[in-house]
Formats: C-alpha cells, sequence, structure tokens
C-alpha cells in the first residue's frame, strides 16, 4: 500500500522509540511531529525542548509546539498538513474533538498497560506499586475518553522482582515500538479491527504529587518497597526523621525481628532498616537532604544516633 500523511503527537521520553518507529514505517509518511513547547530548566531557566522535540529535529521532520490544542491557528496549520493518520505516545495532554476527528483513519494510541488496567497518567508506577506479574502495552483508537478507545492490539511484557520505574518503562518503549512497526500497517489496511474494551477490570491511574513519596511506617514494608521503586525518579520517596528528610533511593524488604516497634530506625546488619507494621524495610541507598546518594551501611556510619531514632 501507499504511504499515508501521518501526524505524531508526543513529548517524553516513552515515546522516542514509537516516533524512530513511526519513521521507520513504510506505511507511514510523517508530514509533522507535534509535541508540547520548550520549557525552562535548570536554575538558569534554559529553554529546553521535549524529548520528542529534540528528536524530532535529529530526523530533520517539522515541529509544531502549541501552548494550546484548541488554538485556531493551531488547527488550521494541522488541517493544513492533511494528516490521513495519527500516532501518539505520551503527549501528556488529552486531544480535543476538532483534533481527533480530523485523520480519517483516527489517532492511535501507544499506551503501556493493558487496558483497561491502569489508564490515565501513570500506569508504570501502578503496575508496579500494584504488584502487578505482569503489564504491556496496548495499540487502541482514541476517543474523547481517558484511554477508552476501541483496542487494535497489545503485547505483555513481564515485570521482574526488583524492576523499577525507569527499567520497566525503557523495555514497555522497546515493546510500543515494535507493537507499532507490526501493526500500523495492517490496522491501514483494515485487517486489524479495533474491538471495545472490557467491561471489567478498569483502573483509573492519576498523577502523582511530591507527597506520594513519603514512606509511612504504618505501611508493610513489602508495599513500601514497591513504593520506592514505582516512585523513580518522580516523586521519589523519603523518610522523614530527626535531622532532616532522607531520600530513599533503593530499598529491600526483611522479617520483623523481636524488639522492633513500627515507626523506628533499627540495626540491620551492618545498615539500617525501617521497622514497619509488618517486616523491615530495609535502607540500601539513602540521600541525605542537601547530600550526595550513599549505601546504608555508610550512612549508619555517619549518623550512629539513628539507631531507636522514630520517623515522622
Amino acid at each position: 500500500m501507499a504511504a499515508v500523511r501521518a501526524v505524531f503527537f508526543g513529548s517524553g521520553a516513552f515515546a522516542l522509540e514509537v516516533l524512530e518507529a513511526a519513521a521507520a514505517a513504510p506505511e507511514l509518511e510523517l508530514v509533522a511531529v507535534v509535541t508540547a513547547p520548550p520549557r525552562p530548566v535548570g536554575r538558569r531557566g534554559v529553554l529546553t525542548p521535549t524529548p520528542v522535540g529534540e528528536r524530532a529535529r535529529a530526523l530533520d521532520l517539522p515541529i509544531l509546539a502549541p501552548e494550546r490544542l484548541r488554538d485556531p491557528a493551531f488547527l488550521r496549520a494541522l488541517e493544513a498538513l492533511r494528516p490521513d493518520v495519527g500516532v501518539l505516545a505520551d503527549y501528556g495532554k488529552l486531544l480535543p474533538a476538532a483534533v481527533l476527528e480530523l485523520p480519517v483513519h483516527g489517532i492511535v494510541n501507544l499506551h503501556p498497560s493493558l487496558l483497561p488496567r491502569h489508564r490515565g497518567a501513570t500506569p508504570i508506577p501502578a503496575a508496579i506499586l500494584a504488584g502487578d506479574h505482569e503489564t504491556g502495552v496496548s495499540l487502541f483508537r482514541m476517543d474523547a475518553g481517558m484511554d477508552t478507545g476501541p483496542l487494535v492490539a497489545a503485547v505483555t511484557v513481564p515485570i521482574a522482582p526488583t524492576e523499577d520505574a525507569p527499567g520497566l518503562e525503557r523495555r514497555l518503549a522497546r515493546a510500543a515500538g515494535e507493537l507499532l512497526g507490526s501493526s500500523v500497517g495492517p490496522y491501514l489496511a483494515g485487517r486489524l479491527t479495533p474491538r471495545a474494551q472490557p467491561d471489567t477490570g478498569a483502573s483509573v491511574t492519576r498523577p502523582l504529587g511530591r507527597e506520594d513519596g513519603h514512606l509511612d511506617s504504618r505501611i508493610p514494608a513489602a508495599l513500601l518497597e514497591r513504593r520506592v521503586r514505582a516512585y523513580r525518579p518522580w516523586p521519589g520517596t523519603y523518610l522523614e526523621i530527626a535531622g532532616g528528610r532522607v531520600g530513599v533511593l533503593r530499598a529491600a524488604m526483611a522479617p520483623t525481628l523481636p524488639g522492633d516497634t513500627a515507626g523506628t530506625i533499627v540495626a540491620h546488619g551492618a545498615g539500617l532498616a525501617l521497622a514497619t507494621a509488618t517486616g523491615r524495610l530495609v535502607l540500601l541507598e539513602v540521600q541525605p537532604a542537601g547530600g550526595r546518594p550513599m549505601e546504608g551501611p555508610a550512612f549508619r556510619r555517619g549518623r550512629p544516633s539513628l539507631l531507636g531514632a522514630r520517623v515522622g
């Protein structure tokens, strides 16, 4: 089949593999990339393009970076491109009806979960936090809802027991690129018919805030350990102890020992652990406020008074 005119929507790092796959697909002629505008980064506020914006420039693709998707100037520019299909991954904004309805083949989204589970903004942390043994990537045709459109194809990806969010995101991004490459041709040719998502098993995730990273000792250690892995790099996880906030970068779970009091810092081998309602959260790597990351035993040697201290 002849290549059809396609517009790509994406901003974050997860979308890079999908953009590369779209650019390489013989069925697609990428006529533009839509991404978020450059934002100030760092103390100097240097305007920095999105990861997708940088990659699109390297691929010599036209870039549109609207502040508002309902901006009449943007809608006119998009309509002038005469797109036959849209491809979206990690864009970060809901598309208005005027955009969704423009391409004759609609806009397909690569979402990093097995829909309808973990719809919404944070499906990768949600899968780790829930203790899921597997997740995946869903290719679906977008509608006006939050990840509710009909499914075109999906691929399953197992979750390793100690996997964190950045590692899982990298593997899901590769799977997303491969899924687009294998599915976009059959979809455009009508050999893959979108089917409605199941009525059962749906869940919706939400954006994460800094307060989500607080490690509360009333929660079992198994869940806190998953939280440490799920919330890297944002919002990160931390303990409130005497002397200030301590970031917890890596942790493990261990059984409760006699004498443990939930909410206190206890010795664990040469290092430290947080005694919780059920089990110990072993502090493998931490970062004191204003300091550098360090292994748990080094942190203990520098702060021997922490043994027995209560967390906030």
